[in-house]
C-alpha cells in the first residue's frame, strides 16, 4: 500500500484518527471530497490516508472485482498499526467489501454512505453509477428494497473525469451536473427526505445539491466524523 498524502498531525486532533483507503486515482480531489484532509480537519479529525495499488475506479466500479478485497484489508489493517481508529473508503461502492473488512479489523469499519440508508426515512440515493449498484451491493449495504436511486449520468463532466482518471475536471460543469441529477431525483420521488451521496466526491457539491433540492444529504465524511 502507498501513502496517498502526508498526515500533518495537529494537537488536539491526534486521539481521533480516521483511516481512508483510497482508489488508486490521480483526479482532482478538493475540499468536501474525502481525499482532501481538510474534508476531515474541519471537523476536528485526522485523517490518514493509504492508496491501493491498482485499485482504479474502472475495478472497483464497473468491474466489481473481488479479487481486490485482500489488498484492502491488507491496506485497512496498515492503517490501523498507523493509529487508525476507525476505516473508511474513498468510494461507496466498497460496501461491498463491508462485511469481510469489519470481520476482519478490530476498530469501526464504514466502507460507504449507502450504510445510512437502513436509518433513515424515506432516503434517495444519488450515485456515480446506478448500473453498478447492483442487488448484491445493495444488499451488502443493508439498503432498503425499493430506495430510489439516480445517477449522475455517464456522459458528464462529473463521470467522464472520474471513470477516466483525469487530471483536470471543470467544477463549473460538474456541479450542473450533479445538481441536474439531485433534482431528477427528488421530482420523481418527492417524498425523499434525505439524499444519500454514495460518491464520495459528491459532497464537494453539497451546499449546491441541499440549496436545489430543499434537502438534506448524508455523506461519509461526516459519517465518519460522528456529525450522523
Amino acid at each position: 500500500m502507498q501513502e496517498h498524502a502526508p498526515s500533518v498531525t495537529s494537537q488536539g486532533c491526534s486521539a481521533n484518527r480516521v483511516g481512508i483507503l483510497m482508489l488508486d486515482t490521480r483526479f482532482p480531489r478538493p475540499p468536501g471530497d474525502i481525499g482532501h484532509p481538510d474534508s476531515f480537519r474541519r471537523h476536528g479529525i485526522e485523517p490518514l490516508y493509504g492508496v491501493v495499488s491498482g485499485a482504479s475506479a474502472r475495478r472497483v466500479v464497473e468491474q466489481a472485482d473481488t479479487s481486490l478485497l485482500k489488498p484492502f484489508i491488507a491496506g485497512a489493517k496498515a492503517l490501523v498499526e498507523r493509529g487508525a481508529h476507525q476505516i473508511g473508503t474513498s468510494c461507496g461502492f466498497l460496501a461491498r467489501f463491508q462485511k469481510d473488512l469489519q470481520e476482519t479489523l478490530p476498530v469501526p469499519v464504514l466502507s460507504s454512505a449507502l450504510l445510512a440508508c437502513a436509518q433513515l426515512d424515506s432516503p434517495g440515493i444519488l450515485t456515480f453509477s446506478a448500473a453498478s449498484l447492483d442487488a448484491e451491493l445493495l444488499n451488502a449495504a443493508e439498503v432498503p428494497p425499493g430506495t430510489p436511486i439516480q445517477a449522475v449520468g455517464d456522459t458528464t463532466e462529473f463521470y467522464q473525469r472520474i471513470i477516466n482518471d483525469d487530471t483536470h475536471m471543470d467544477f463549473v460543469q460538474a456541479e450542473k451536473d450533479v445538481v441536474s441529477a439531485a433534482l431528477a431525483l427528488v421530482t420523481r420521488h418527492p417524498a425523499i427526505k434525505t439524499i444519500v451521496l454514495e460518491c464520495t466526491n459528491l459532497p464537494v457539491h453539497q451546499k449546491a445539491i441541499e440549496a436545489a433540492t430543499g434537502r438534506p444529504t448524508v455523506d461519509l465524511v461526516r459519517m465518519l466524523s460522528g456529525l450522523i
